[in-house]
């Protein structure tokens, strides 16, 4: 693909340090820009204002610039396309918001998951409860879409077409939360569409949520970019990586003198990318010849990939 056609994003989120997971996904986003000869875009999604920190932010961008991996825009090197924050970019999702058919909500979300009968964890279905006025408009007002009716396809470019009903199996979802902070699903779209992204690769879990988006952007006029979603490291309770499964971050890695390469050769091991005899390799050397359908995940555990890497 020409380099004047593909914009590539990793957009990550300044309220923890980076894990292997984390990593493996900012790899994929970066080999599949590189290889296509396009741009990469460096987004920091930190409208959770209560938990997003500059510390954090900082230290990712060493973390990921330690990785081997580098970007073309982004909060600290520019870009045509910015601001790169969106603690930056709160006026343009305010403008967004003004071209929708929305109204307030005051539901908690203990109430929907108790109305819904819905397990924790388990995100139960809108059915409009507040449509017709806020039930209780003394609280703290979110804000969400009347969603129009009719079923999206994503033809995403690993996991096949996926098919949604986004009014009957989502129903009306949030674009501004109760705290007044912008929800993903609006700044997301909102950012990809005045960055000029036309390639998505993202982790898996955010698969679900791709119709919302394409919803989102056929509403306000915008085109759709590929979706590519990548399969996460789990840990062995078959939840997402995360830092309460006691995995190692890149800091800590970083931090304990094991070497870039090898963590780059654990991860490109893991997606089938590299034999599995190969012990320290470059970001730059996975290049040449890296197409996205070649990853072919393999079984991993992430402590033994933590240990590797410290060794």
């Amino acid at each position: 693909m020409p380099a004047s056609i593909y914009r590539g994003r990793y957009a990550p989120s300044p309220t923890g340090r980076l894990h292997l997971g984390n990593a493996r996904t900012a790899l994929l986003a970066w080999l599949d820009a590189r290889a296509a000869g396009g741009a990469l875009v460096m987004r920091i999604e930190d409208v959770d204002h209560q938990r997003s920190r500059a510390d954090l932010e900082a230290r990712l961008l060493t973390d990921l610039r330690w990785l081997g991996l580098d970007w073309d825009e982004g909060p600290d090197v520019g870009g045509s396309f910015g601001p790169y924050r969106q603690s930056e970019r709160e006026d343009h999702y305010a403008a967004a918001l003004t071209r929708l058919e929305t109204y307030q909500c005051s539901c908690s979300r203990r109430e929907l998951r108790e109305e819904a009968h819905a397990a924790d964890g388990e995100e139960p279905v809108y059915r409009g409860t507040c449509r017709e006025g806020p039930h209780h408009p003394e609280r703290p007002l979110a804000i969400r879409w009347r969603t129009p009716p009719g079923v999206v396809t994503v033809d995403d470019r690993l996991c096949g077409p996926q098919v949604q009903d986004v009014a009957h199996e989502v129903g009306d979802f949030l674009l501004r939360r109760r705290d007044q902070a912008w929800a993903y699903q609006l700044a997301v779209v909102v950012d990809d569409a005045e960055m000029a992204i036309t390639d998505v690769v993202r982790g898996a879990d955010l698969l679900l949520s791709t119709p919302r988006q394409v919803l989102l952007q056929r509403a306000l006029g915008w085109p759709t970019p590929r979706y590519a979603h990548v399969p996460l490291i789990l840990g062995p309770d078959g939840a997402k990586l995360s830092k309460r499964h006691g995995a190692p971050d890149l800091s800590a890695l970083r931090e304990g003198g094991a070497r870039p390469e090898r963590v780059v050769a654990l991860l490109a091991r893991s997606l089938g990318l590299v034999d599995a005899r190969v012990e320290v390799i470059a970001a730059r050397d996975l290049i040449a010849g890296f197409e996205l359908a070649r990853i072919r995940p393999v079984a991993v555990d992430w402590r033994v990939l933590a240990d590797a890497a410290r060794s």
